[in-house]
Protein backbone atom coordinates (compact mmCIF):
# COMPACT_ATOMS: atom_id res chain seq x y z
CA UNK A 1 0.00 0.00 0.00
CA UNK A 2 1.19 3.29 -0.86
CA UNK A 3 2.24 5.80 2.14
CA UNK A 4 1.56 2.94 4.62
CA UNK A 5 3.65 3.83 7.85
CA UNK A 6 4.46 1.35 9.75
CA UNK A 7 4.52 1.21 14.01
CA UNK A 8 5.60 -0.94 17.02
CA UNK A 9 2.89 -2.78 18.82
CA UNK A 10 3.70 -4.74 21.95
CA UNK A 11 0.85 -7.54 23.65
CA UNK A 12 1.80 -8.19 27.12
CA UNK A 13 0.95 -9.53 30.32
CA UNK A 14 -0.22 -12.32 31.92
CA UNK A 15 -3.87 -12.63 30.56
CA UNK A 16 -5.33 -14.40 27.74
CA UNK A 17 -5.36 -12.82 24.24
CA UNK A 18 -1.65 -11.83 23.41
CA UNK A 19 -1.62 -13.92 20.42
CA UNK A 20 -5.13 -13.74 19.14
CA UNK A 21 -4.78 -9.77 19.38
CA UNK A 22 -1.78 -10.21 16.91
CA UNK A 23 -4.33 -12.72 14.82
CA UNK A 24 -6.99 -10.19 14.42
CA UNK A 25 -4.26 -7.28 13.38
CA UNK A 26 -2.97 -10.09 11.16
CA UNK A 27 -6.28 -10.71 9.76
CA UNK A 28 -7.42 -7.27 9.04
CA UNK A 29 -4.24 -6.35 7.56
CA UNK A 30 -5.00 -9.02 4.69
CA UNK A 31 -7.85 -8.71 4.34
CA UNK A 32 -6.71 -4.63 3.43
CA UNK A 33 -4.25 -6.32 0.79
CA UNK A 34 -1.17 -6.11 2.88
CA UNK A 35 1.53 -8.99 3.19
CA UNK A 36 1.98 -10.60 6.63
CA UNK A 37 4.73 -12.39 7.81
CA UNK A 38 3.80 -14.80 11.34
CA UNK A 39 6.80 -15.74 12.95
CA UNK A 40 6.21 -17.83 15.80
CA UNK A 41 8.84 -18.67 18.56
CA UNK A 42 8.43 -21.02 21.06
CA UNK A 43 5.95 -22.46 19.36
CA UNK A 44 5.60 -25.73 16.62
CA UNK A 45 2.30 -27.21 15.38
CA UNK A 46 -0.52 -27.55 13.34
CA UNK A 47 -2.57 -25.14 15.68
CA UNK A 48 -6.14 -23.72 14.38
CA UNK A 49 -4.74 -20.12 13.77
CA UNK A 50 -2.16 -21.88 11.44
CA UNK A 51 -4.29 -23.33 9.64
CA UNK A 52 -7.00 -20.42 9.20
CA UNK A 53 -3.69 -18.16 8.21
CA UNK A 54 -2.84 -20.33 6.10
CA UNK A 55 -5.69 -20.04 3.71
CA UNK A 56 -4.43 -16.86 2.62
CA UNK A 57 -1.21 -18.31 1.18
CA UNK A 58 1.02 -16.83 -0.73
CA UNK A 59 0.02 -12.99 1.04
CA UNK A 60 0.64 -14.57 3.95
CA UNK A 61 3.88 -16.14 5.44
CA UNK A 62 3.83 -18.55 8.57
CA UNK A 63 7.24 -19.42 10.24
CA UNK A 64 7.38 -21.35 13.94
CA UNK A 65 10.70 -21.67 15.51
CA UNK A 66 10.53 -24.21 18.54
CA UNK A 67 11.84 -27.45 18.84
CA UNK A 68 9.63 -29.60 21.97
CA UNK A 69 6.93 -28.64 24.35
CA UNK A 70 6.03 -26.37 26.74
CA UNK A 71 9.81 -24.87 28.01
CA UNK A 72 10.03 -25.06 31.41
CA UNK A 73 13.38 -24.20 33.05
CA UNK A 74 16.03 -23.35 31.45
CA UNK A 75 15.60 -24.30 27.57
CA UNK A 76 17.65 -26.86 26.02
CA UNK A 77 20.18 -26.73 23.08
CA UNK A 78 17.47 -27.45 20.64
CA UNK A 79 15.46 -24.72 21.51
CA UNK A 80 18.08 -22.36 21.89
CA UNK A 81 19.57 -23.20 18.28
CA UNK A 82 15.26 -23.21 16.87
CA UNK A 83 14.94 -19.69 18.47
CA UNK A 84 18.42 -18.39 17.27
CA UNK A 85 17.41 -19.53 13.96
CA UNK A 86 14.34 -17.91 14.06
CA UNK A 87 15.42 -14.56 15.38
CA UNK A 88 18.14 -14.51 12.28
CA UNK A 89 14.76 -15.02 10.03
CA UNK A 90 12.63 -12.69 11.23
CA UNK A 91 16.01 -9.96 11.28
CA UNK A 92 16.07 -10.85 7.48
CA UNK A 93 12.29 -10.26 6.98
CA UNK A 94 11.89 -7.32 8.82
CA UNK A 95 14.94 -5.55 7.10
CA UNK A 96 13.48 -6.62 3.29
CA UNK A 97 10.37 -4.34 3.73
CA UNK A 98 8.75 -7.02 1.79
CA UNK A 99 5.87 -7.74 4.16
CA UNK A 100 4.34 -4.61 5.78
CA UNK A 101 3.00 -6.18 8.90
CA UNK A 102 5.59 -8.81 10.80
CA UNK A 103 4.31 -10.41 13.83
CA UNK A 104 6.60 -12.03 16.42
CA UNK A 105 4.71 -14.28 18.59
CA UNK A 106 6.23 -15.02 21.86
CA UNK A 107 9.15 -12.94 21.41
CA UNK A 108 8.93 -11.55 24.60
CA UNK A 109 9.47 -14.78 26.05
CA UNK A 110 12.32 -15.40 24.48
CA UNK A 111 13.97 -12.20 25.36
CA UNK A 112 13.02 -13.19 29.01
CA UNK A 113 14.17 -16.54 29.01
CA UNK A 114 17.81 -14.85 27.08
CA UNK A 115 17.52 -16.47 24.10
CA UNK A 116 17.43 -13.19 22.13
CA UNK A 117 19.00 -10.26 23.24
CA UNK A 118 17.23 -7.04 23.82
CA UNK A 119 19.99 -5.08 22.17
CA UNK A 120 19.51 -6.71 18.67
CA UNK A 121 15.83 -6.63 19.30
CA UNK A 122 15.59 -2.81 19.89
CA UNK A 123 18.43 -2.39 16.92
CA UNK A 124 16.09 -4.48 14.35
CA UNK A 125 13.02 -2.06 15.02
CA UNK A 126 15.36 0.94 14.97
CA UNK A 127 16.67 -0.01 11.35
CA UNK A 128 13.16 -1.10 9.97
CA UNK A 129 12.02 0.04 6.64
CA UNK A 130 9.13 2.91 7.71
CA UNK A 131 6.88 0.90 6.01
CA UNK A 132 7.06 -2.09 8.15
CA UNK A 133 4.72 -2.59 11.35
CA UNK A 134 5.96 -5.21 13.50
CA UNK A 135 3.89 -6.70 16.82
CA UNK A 136 5.80 -8.42 19.72
CA UNK A 137 3.53 -10.55 21.79
CA UNK A 138 4.43 -12.43 24.94
CA UNK A 139 4.21 -11.78 28.90
CA UNK A 140 7.51 -10.29 30.48
CA UNK A 141 8.21 -7.31 27.68
CA UNK A 142 11.08 -5.35 28.88
CA UNK A 143 10.52 -1.51 29.64
CA UNK A 144 13.07 -0.46 27.22
CA UNK A 145 10.62 -1.90 24.85
CA UNK A 146 8.03 -0.51 26.29
CA UNK A 147 9.07 3.00 25.94
CA UNK A 148 10.26 2.40 22.23
CA UNK A 149 6.82 0.83 21.28
CA UNK A 150 4.48 3.32 19.34
CA UNK A 151 1.32 1.14 21.32
CA UNK A 152 1.40 -1.05 24.27
CA UNK A 153 -1.55 -3.36 25.30
CA UNK A 154 -1.58 -5.18 28.70
CA UNK A 155 -3.42 -8.27 28.73
CA UNK A 156 -4.46 -8.64 32.92
CA UNK A 157 -5.90 -12.01 33.59
CA UNK A 158 -9.32 -11.62 36.11
CA UNK A 159 -10.53 -14.92 35.87
CA UNK A 160 -9.81 -17.56 33.95
CA UNK A 161 -11.41 -21.55 33.53
CA UNK A 162 -7.93 -22.68 33.08
CA UNK A 163 -7.47 -22.53 36.93
CA UNK A 164 -10.27 -24.81 37.35
CA UNK A 165 -8.60 -27.73 35.35
CA UNK A 166 -10.44 -26.95 31.77
CA UNK A 167 -7.51 -27.84 29.55
CA UNK A 168 -7.08 -25.75 26.39
CA UNK A 169 -10.01 -26.28 23.72
CA UNK A 170 -9.25 -26.56 19.83
CA UNK A 171 -10.87 -23.28 17.95
CA UNK A 172 -10.68 -21.09 21.07
CA UNK A 173 -7.15 -21.52 22.80
CA UNK A 174 -4.88 -23.83 20.32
Amino acid sequence: MKDFKGYIQVYTGNGKGKTTAALGLALRALGAGLKVAFIQFLKKGEYSEIRALSTFRPQVEILQFHEGGFVRGQPDEAVRRAVTEGWRKAREIIASGEFQVVVLDEINMALSMGLVTLTEVLETLRKRPSSVEVVLTGRNAPEPLLEMADLVTEMREVKHYYRKGVPARVGIEK
